[in-house]
């Protein structure tokens, strides 16, 4: 079985720091070759793989401003689609663009819907549902409009993260600096718990971070580290007392929340969207749902077993687990010969 991988191009895969999109197409496609599977991945020129690589873009738009992120998404895309026929089947990671090729070639395809930009792009995915397939990312970011084949939840390359039994008392933010990402209220949290707060993460919204998030930094209570790599990212993670999450949007999935728990790191998350689903409430984390509530995890974090933490991320959300369910995917839809 031959297949084609098509990643985003807005950073390199594996990006080097920022990139949830680009990471979990990574994961997927180093799984896969693990398991002997014939993949082509197709990325920026940049990217680092085991597969073999295919590329338009030398280097990823969000990297290069000299880069039109249009033109070159449109030229990523026809590059795979206009070979579609050396392959067996096609998993898109990149959204619902490459949907509108799927009725011009013979080859089976499978999207990953990494959550909804806008509802405004349901149409899309409604127009090609009955010739496509499907998978979601949780069960809370499906739409009731769509029909899926599977939910696959985010596999994480355990081997990259280091599990820690004896944390730092610090508290932990870790995601793109955005209001609805709740860097503002993990400040909050901290302040009233009386505990040192990291930040860490892309500053996605220059405005909410000079107003609402700057003047809170001290380098001594509040302190931002920038936007962290994969070795920073870890030992971050592996040393906090606890990784902050209060969101105010349902977040399709949330990798740095399994990222956290897979170093044994317990997760104080707002109750919306995925997390139900990635947080074992009460063992690996606790799900509440507002600042008062919060404060009160806090305090119960030292109740939390960091083994136990550990070994529910690993059940739920390793690369093993996730490739081996986009395998059994690839048998079911290779078994009907044609597209759904």
């Amino acid at each position: 079985m031959k297949i084609a991988i098509l990643a985003p191009i807005a950073w390199r895969t594996p990006p080097e720091k920022y990139g949830p999109w680009e990471q979990v197409t990574s994961n997927i496609t180093e799984g896969l070759v693990k398991q002997g599977l014939d993949i082509t991945l197709f990325a920026t020129g940049n990217s680092r793989t085991s597969a073999k690589l295919q590329y338009i873009s030398n280097t990823a738009y969000a990297e290069d401003p000299g880069i039109e992120p249009k033109v070159w998404e449109c030229l990523h895309i026809s590059n795979l689609m206009e070979q579609a026929d050396k392959f067996d089947l096609i998993h898109n990671n990149f959204d619902f663009l490459p949907l509108t090729y799927s009725r011009l070639i013979k080859t089976p395809m499978l999207t990953t819907i990494h959550g909804f930009s806008s509802p405004k792009i349901i149409p899309v995915y409604k127009k090609y549902n009955s010739t496509n397939y499907y998978a979601s990312i949780s069960n809370s970011d499906r739409s009731p409009e769509l029909n899926y084949i599977a939910t696959v939840y985010n596999g994480i390359n355990t081997q990259e993260f280091t599990f820690n039994d004896t944390p730092d008392d610090y508290l932990l933010y870790f995601g793109r600096i955005h209001p609805e990402k709740g860097t503002y209220e993990s400040i909050q949290i901290a302040k009233k718990t009386g505990r040192k707060l990291i930040i860490s993460g892309l500053i996605q919204d220059e405005v909410y971070f000079n107003m609402m998030v700057k003047p809170h930094i001290d380098n001594n209570d509040i302190v931002y580290v920038g936007n962290s790599g994969p070795v920073d990212r870890d030992k971050l993670l592996k040393q906090a007392y606890a990784l902050l999450h209060p969101i105010s949007f349902d977040e399709p999935f949330g990798l740095s929340v399994a990222e956290a728990m897979i170093c044994g790191t317990p997760v104080i998350a707002f109750n919306r969207g995925s997390m139900p689903e990635l947080i074992n409430d009460g063992v690996s984390g606790f799900l509440i749902n507002n600042i008062d509530e919060a404060i009160e995890a806090a305090n119960g974090i030292k109740n939390i077993n960091r083994h136990h933490v550990r070994d529910w991320a690993i059940s739920q959300f390793s690369q093993e687990s996730m490739v081996n369910k986009y395998i059994e995917i690839y048998k079911i839809i290779m078994d009907h010969g044609k597209k759904a």
